[in-house]
């Protein structure tokens, strides 16, 4: 009843909250994120771990094993339950309900020899405990009151004693075991009463959570509508700035190269001015030297034309530094270098126009692409947020129209009455329990009873035994002794049957529900068996579908539903809700972004006002290509540049100079020599050293090598790569006035895919999230776990085979113990006679018996 009573709660519940459901849903990095659907979480925990008592109901589980090894008869099952559903039960002679019936007299082959046996003492203890009573009557089967004295007498009692005690506590243990079930199937009934309730509260919690999840799901589209807006609001930065980055790709470049070309033209006319005044410069500076260097060489030639120089000693000397004296000159010759002033008028000519500030201009426009995006896209933005706002509205509006609310409201209501009656059930249940317990109580002490009887006996008779005493002389207490065991053997004869029929029927019934039951749900074979096609229904091959959706050839199955609700997923996908209400048919992205992207398409961006360079920029790189500076000759330059300012260090031919003289005789010759000397050196620290130090000519020199390289470098090919600059500014201005079309035209549709991406991640997410978190049916598989697996079958199944497995034990050792007692109690109880001898051997038994 249980678990028909949760199919139906779950079928009910399925109608209604077909359209609303809705998961968790991470989102990757980089996407819309959604949150988390609100979930609370269920108290219920479906799983019972039954402490100490567990041992035990794993031995019966074993003993059940033994008795009934075969597995689940499957295909015996389904054929019973069609002929059943299907009415064709017909004459049970007919061949196949003969093979049927010997099927399942095969498969309970275990149950029936046992039950046969448990009959069988049922039937035989009685009639024989009947017989025994008679034949003691007529003094046999031990009620003669006499004993014969036998060698081996001590030995007999002394293992009748021992097989007693050991019958007698295997029985205390199974009575122990048989009260340890009954009190554990009595408290799992009173604490069912808490799980029923934690299964109600997790009911209500699902069905009142639903409408929380669904208007979260509903709530989050205002997530994709505010980053929709945001990016329609940032059209410029968006799609203006991929737009300019793509046109950039070529516009860039052409500016940058006109923007060089500027600072080369500056750069062109710093050189030529630097190259004007070094060339002034160096040719100021050489020809002062050369000058000075003549007359110190004219004066040192007419010192050496001194008939001094004729003499034999000084002859030498003085046709050596004769010979020498064309060193003293200079070596570079700035004086004939051609002029740059030409090429310089022509360059500052070009510069009269600011080509940087031009390349400047077209910067400024390339730059303004977004701010022109957003200037022509206002209108059709506009109707795109009014299209956001419709989309959610009717979101909104069609959730409102399922009748989810009043749905819920009604099994809420239907929920409150049935817990309400299962409260008021709880009261009966609990007493009828009550009476259970006391009658299962009754029957554990009828054993108790027997055995108590038993141990007295046993206590009594080793105590009050005396082996000197004679079987017609024993004591009070050994008597007494004897008549408890002979008691617990009467009472075990009016008992034991009594037992055994309550051991017949709990163990036939709960063995059962174990083997067909408990173990098939547990390993799902159960479900299986209920999705046989046609089964329930021969009309229906798959009866939940048929039932749910009037449609039977659905695939939905006992165990798809069961195991997904087992797993938490969403009632959606559990019952395979798509048949009663599609919700990819609503959630179809295109119905949401049609008008959102037929609207983006229509963005019409023109950007033909931007100009990059106009023709006044291009006509002045035109005229600084022709400036002439690629006909200066740089090799003149060069060459003179790189040669040394005279052709022979001044301090080394002072030096030499003086240490000629001091080789000539002492005189005036040697004197004038060296006077020449010092005015060399005088040069050397007067003209050059100062013009070194002040680096008049160094730097002259240096800053001259730098501009003539860099105008040779600028003038290379100038005409070509002006001519090649100009045609990349005239094919980037090319691109943005008559191919930007396609550029932006690809440009928007990656913008519109943006767009249209945030609905699909909500789609996605709402998809993900009905799947899976939105009305996860975990209740709906704990109140079924709740109902077999735990109160079925591990709170009476359970405790039901524990008690016929105890109580049986304890029946079936009633026999040994029957036995054991009367032999036993031969040797305790006081005999009315006992045997007398004639021989020596007993002749003081005989003189006592005659005495007494």
């Amino acid at each position: 009843m249980a678990v028909e009573l949760c199919l139906l709660l779950l079928l009910l519940f399925c109608g209604s909250t077909v359209s609303e459901v809705q998961p968790i849903y991470k989102p990757p990095p980089g996407t819309l994120d959604f949150g988390f659907v609100p979930a609370k979480t269920y108290d219920t925990g479906a799983y019972h771990e039954p402490g100490p008592i567990g041992i035990l109901f794993k031995i019966v589980h074993a003993f059940l094993y033994l008795v009934q090894p075969n597995p689940f008869p499957q295909d015996l099952i389904r054929k019973v339950a069609q002929q059943k559903f299907g009415n064709t039960q017909g004459d049970y002679q007919k061949p196949e309900n003969v093979v049927l019936t010997l099927q399942a007299i095969y498969y309970e082959i275990g149950f029936i020899v046992s039950a046969a046996l448990g009959l069988l003492f049922i039937l035989l203890l009685p009639l024989v405990g009947l017989c025994f009573c008679m034949c003691r009557c007529c003094d046999n089967c031990g009620g003669e009151m006499h004993q014969r004295q036998k060698k081996n007498a001590d030995c007999q009692r002394s293992c009748f004693a021992t097989f007693l005690f050991v019958a007698s506590l295997i029985i205390s243990v199974g009575v122990l075991c048989a009260y340890a079930a009954n009190q554990h199937l009595t408290s799992q009934v009173r604490g069912a009463k808490k799980l029923v309730n934690s299964n109600f509260k997790d009911l209500k919690v699902f069905l009142n959570d639903t409408p929380a999840q669904i208007d979260y799901l509903v709530s989050q589209y205002n997530t994709t509508k505010d980053k929709a807006l945001s990016d329609l609001n940032n059209v410029g930065p968006l799609l203006g700035s991929r737009v300019q980055e793509q046109l950039g790709k070529e516009v860039r470049p052409a500016l940058d190269a006109a923007l060089t070309m500027a600072g080369a033209i500056r750069e062109t006319k710093e050189a030529l001015e630097n190259v004007s005044v070094s060339v002034e410069v160096l040719q100021e500076g050489t020809e002062r030297l050369h000058a000075n260097l003549t007359d110190v060489k004219m004066h040192l030639s007419n010192t050496l034309n001194d008939s001094a120089c004729s003499a034999a000693q000084a002859a030498s000397t003085c046709n050596i530094i004769r010979n020498s004296l064309n060193q003293l000159n200079i070596n570079a010759n700035f004086s004939g270098l051609p002029g740059v002033s030409s090429q310089l008028a022509k360059v500052n000519d070009v510069l009269k126009i600011d080509l940087s500030s031009l390349v400047q201009k077209g910067y400024a426009a390339f730059n303004d692409t977004p701010d022109l995006v957003v200037n022509q896209t206002k209108n059709i933005l506009s109707d795109i947020k009014n299209v956001l706002e419709s989309i959610g509205s009717n979101i909104s509006s069609f959730t409102k129209t399922l009748p989810v609310q009043k749905i819920l409201a009604d099994l809420t209501i239907y929920l409150t009455q049935s817990e309400a009656y299962v409260q008021d059930y709880f009261p009966v249940v609990e007493q009828y329990d009550f009476y259970r317990w006391l009658g299962c109580l009754i029957l554990c002490c009828m054993v108790v009873l027997i055995v108590v009887f038993y141990y007295l006996g046993l206590l009594c008779g080793t105590c009050g035994y005396d082996k000197h005493a004679s079987p017609t002389t024993r004591g009070c207490i050994s008597n007494t002794g004897g008549n408890f065991l002979m008691a617990g053997v009467g009472f075990s004869f009016l008992f034991s049957w009594v037992l055994m029929i309550v051991v017949v029927l709990t163990f036939v019934t709960g063995g059962n529900v174990e083997k067909l039951v408990c173990e098939p749900f547990e390993d799902k074979t159960l479900f299986k068996v209920l999705d046989t096609p046609y089964l329930l229904n021969q009309h229906w091959k798959n009866y939940l579908s048929g039932m749910l959706f009037k449609n039977p050839n659905i695939n939905l199955t006992f165990e798809k539903v069961y195991s997904d609700c087992k797993e938490n997923k969403g009632i959606y996908t559990s019952l395979h809700l798509e048949h009663l209400f599609n919700i990819n048919e609503f959630l179809n992205v295109s119905m949401y972004t049609e008008d959102v992207a037929l609207r983006i398409e229509h963005i019409q961006i023109n950007l033909s006002k931007i100009i990059l360079l106009d023709e006044i920029g291009k006509e002045n790189l035109l005229n600084f290509s022709s400036s002439g500076i690629d006909g200066i000759n740089f090799g003149a330059y060069l060459t003179e540049i790189n040669k040394s300012v005279t052709k022979v260090d001044l301090l080394s031919f002072a030096n030499d100079l003086e240490a000629r003289a001091d080789q000539l005789p002492k005189g005036a010759l040697e004197n004038a020599l060296k006077g020449h000397a010092n005015n060399i050196r005088m040069i050397h620290n007067q003209q050059v050293v100062p013009l070194e130090q002040a680096m008049k000519y160094v730097k002259a020199r240096s800053t001259l090598n730098q501009s003539i390289r860099l105008l040779k470098r600028t003038s290379s090919e100038l005409m070509v790569k002006v001519k090649n600059v100009i045609s990349a500014v005239n094919a980037a201005q090319l691109l943005i006035n008559n191919n930007a079309s396609l550029v932006i035209v690809q440009e928007t549709k990656k913008y519109m895919d943006t767009i249209v991406g945030y609905f699909e991640q909500y789609i996605d997410w709402v998809k993900e999230s009905i799947a899976m978190e939105v009305a996860a049916c975990k209740p709906i598989a704990n109140v079924i776990d709740t109902a077999v697996d735990i109160f079925l079958c591990s709170y009476v199944t359970d405790s039901v085979n524990t008690f016929w497995f105890g109580l049986g034990g304890s029946s079936i050792f009633l026999i040994p113990a029957i036995i054991f007692a009367v032999k036993l109690s031969k040797y305790y109880r006081r005999m009315d006679t006992e045997d007398v001898y004639d021989d020596v051997e007993t002749i003081p038994m005989k003189n006592s018996v005659e005495q007494w």
